[in-house]
């Protein structure tokens, strides 16, 4: 009679067992369908929105060794010594592998440039504001060129003295 109760509690531990692989199982597909919608629908929608653009041209302002520019006024005696390069949209009217801008353009946003360089306080260089300082050149840059002309300002070298 003792084997009788044995064999009749085993398919009761077997069931709850059943069940738990049963569940875990469940649970792993769920994980998986949707880890696959995330990997799939998420992901290609933020891959989607990347900037399509043409291959820009670059123009570095200044001479081979950037630009010195008086800082902080002229009493100061601070100078600025940077590299600046554009990344642009090539111009219609230019040749778009050279690399250049006509000498008036040239000459414009040089000027533009220098001036904002010249109108900020010594704060305004600071490594932190680096980022607001490359947003600056390229809005000014842009008002020069016409609107969304700079796709990127980059800062090759900077110096202050």
């Amino acid at each position: 009679m003792a084997e009788e109760e044995k064999t009749k509690e085993q398919p009761a531990k077997k069931f709850p067992m059943l069940m738990v692989v049963g569940l875990v199982v469940v649970g792993l597909l769920l994980a998986g369908a949707v880890s696959y919608f995330i990997a799939t629908k998420v992901m290609a929608d933020s891959a989607t929105k990347i900037e399509k653009r043409d291959p820009g041209i670059f123009l570095k302002l200044g001479d081979k060794d950037g630009m010195i520019v008086n800082v902080g006024g002229v009493k100061s005696g601070r100078f600025l010594k940077v590299g600046v390069v554009l990344e642009m949209r090539a111009p219609k009217s230019e040749k778009a592998g050279e690399g250049k801008l006509s000498s008036v353009t040239e000459t414009k946003l040089l000027d533009s440039v220098l001036q904002l360089l010249r109108s900020q306080k010594i704060e305004d260089f600071d490594p932190v504001k680096q980022e607001e300082l490359k947003t600056q050149i390229k809005n000014e840059a842009n008002k020069v060129l016409g609107e969304d002309c700079v796709y990127e300002v980059y800062i090759t070298s900077f110096v202050l003295q």
